[in-house]
C-alpha cells in the first residue's frame, strides 16, 4: 500500500512541474502521444524540448515547493483520477491531463452560457435572465467569466442558488479582464468553482482562450450560444460542443446584426432557437433532464437580489465594473437594487442593507 501512494506521489510530482511549463495544450498533447510526463519532463530539462527561458526556469523548481506554494494560496491540482476532477470533462479524448482550482469542488449538472464580447444591451440583459433561471432550475452556469455575455450570465447565475463555474485563461489567480475580478470573488464567495488548464500567476494570453472553450463545452451538458458573430470564441465552443455530443441552443436576433450572425447560422444549421428565460429552462428540461427545481419562495436568502457586497463595501465605479455591464446598464442594475433594498448608497460607497 505504501509502495503504490509512494508512487501515485511521485507520479503527481512530475505532474506539477510539467503544469507549470505552461504549454500549450496540443503540444503537450502531442509530446504526451510520444513520451511518458516523466520523459517530457527529463527532455525540457535538458534543452531537447525547446521552451521559452522563463517556461524553464518555472521546471527547475522543486514539487515540494510547487505544493506549499499551492496550500499557501488555496489553490487545487487536480489529475484525472482525482474525485474533484469533473466527471464529463475526464471522458473526453482531449481532456487535460491536469487542471488548477480555486474554490469548492464542482457537482451536478452544468449549462454553459456563452457569445460575443462585444454585445448588445439586449444581448446582455438576455445572458443575465438566463444565467438567473439556469441557477434558479438547480444548474451550473458555466462560462468564461469575459467582457459581454460571459460577465452577464454569470453576474445571472449570482442572483439564483446554486453556484456557478468559471474557466479562465489566466491562472485561477489572475482576474481577466481585471474589471471582472469582484464578479469573480464573488462566484467564488457563493460557493462557485475557477478552473484554468494554465498555472497560477499565468498572464492572460491570446493563445489560451481558445483551448479552455473545450473545457467550457467538455463541462456542459448544453451550451447556450447568446449573441455571436460569424467568427470568435461563442462559435469555437459550440463546434467543439457538437463534436462532444453536447445539445446546442440559440437566440436568434435581428437579420444583417453583426452579433446575430452567429447564431442565426447555429439556429440554420440545427441548432435550437429559444427566445426568453422560461422558454430556455422547458427546452432544457427536455435535453438533459429534470431540473432540481428551488421554489422562489423557499430561496436561501443570498439567492434573492444579493449583490456580493462585502460589509465595509465597495466603491460605486468597482461595484459597476464588477457587473461586467455598461456604465448605463450597470447604473440601471444598480438603481434596482437601491430600489429593491440590497443595497444603500452611502458616501460614494455600495453597502449591502444588513450591513447597516
Amino acid at each position: 500500500m505504501d509502495d503504490r501512494k509512494n508512487a501515485r506521489r511521485g507520479a503527481a510530482d512530475i505532474w506539477i512541474r510539467l503544469a507549470h511549463v505552461g504549454m500549450h495544450p496540443d503540444r503537450l498533447r502531442g509530446l504526451l502521444d510520444k513520451k511518458s510526463p516523466a520523459a517530457v519532463l527529463r527532455s525540457i530539462e535538458r534543452g531537447h524540448i525547446s521552451v521559452p527561458e522563463v517556461a524553464r526556469l518555472e521546471v527547475a523548481v522543486p514539487a515540494a515547493e510547487r505544493w506549499e506554494q499551492l496550500r499557501r494560496t488555496g489553490v487545487a491540482f487536480l489529475l484525472p483520477d482525482d474525485e474533484r476532477y469533473p466527471e464529463r470533462l475526464r471522458e473526453l479524448p482531449d481532456a487535460p491531463p491536469f487542471l488548477f482550482q480555486r474554490g469548492a469542488s464542482f457537482a451536478g449538472t452544468a449549462v454553459a452560457i456563452v457569445g460575443t464580447r462585444a454585445c448588445t444591451s439586449y444581448g446582455r440583459r438576455l445572458a443575465e435572465s438566463y444565467g438567473q433561471a439556469v441557477s434558479r432550475a438547480g444548474w451550473s452556469v458555466v462560462s468564461g467569466l469575459a467582457r459581454g455575455i460571459d460577465g452577464a450570465a454569470h453576474h445571472g447565475s449570482l442572483l439564483g442558488p446554486t453556484p456557478g463555474v468559471a474557466v479562465l485563461g489566466s491562472g485561477v489567480d489572475v482576474w481577466y479582464p481585471r474589471r471582472h475580478k469582484p464578479l469573480g470573488e464573488r462566484l467564488l464567495a457563493a460557493g462557485g468553482t475557477v478552473w484554468s488548464e494554465a498555472p497560477p500567476s499565468a498572464r492572460p494570453l491570446g493563445w489560451r482562450f481558445p483551448p479552455r472553450n473545450r473545457i467550457i463545452s467538455g463541462i456542459a451538458h448544453a451550451v447556450v450560444v447568446v449573441e455571436a458573430g460569424r467568427q470568435g470564441g461563442a462559435l469555437v465552443t459550440a463546434r467543439i460542443a457538437l463534436e462532444q455530443g453536447r445539445d446546442i441552443f440559440a437566440s436568434p436576433g435581428d437579420v444583417g446584426r453583426g452579433s446575430s450572425v452567429g447564431c442565426n447560422l447555429l439556429i440554420r444549421d440545427g441548432a435550437f432557437p429559444v427566445h426568453e428565460a422560461d422558454d430556455l429552462v422547458e427546452c432544457l428540461e427536455l435535453a438533459i433532464g429534470e431540473p432540481a427545481r428551488t421554489p422562489d419562495a423557499e430561496l436561501p436568502e443570498s439567492a434573492g437580489p444579493d449583490p456580493g457586497v462585502p460589509d465595509t463595501g465597495v466603491p460605486i465605479a468597482e461595484f459597476l465594473a464588477g457587473m461586467g455591464a455598461d456604465p448605463v446598464t450597470g447604473i440601471a442594475e444598480l438603481g434596482r437594487l437601491v430600489s429593491q433594498g440590497a443595497v444603500v448608497l452611502d458616501g460614494g460607497l455600495v453597502l449591502a442593507r444588513k450591513s447597516q
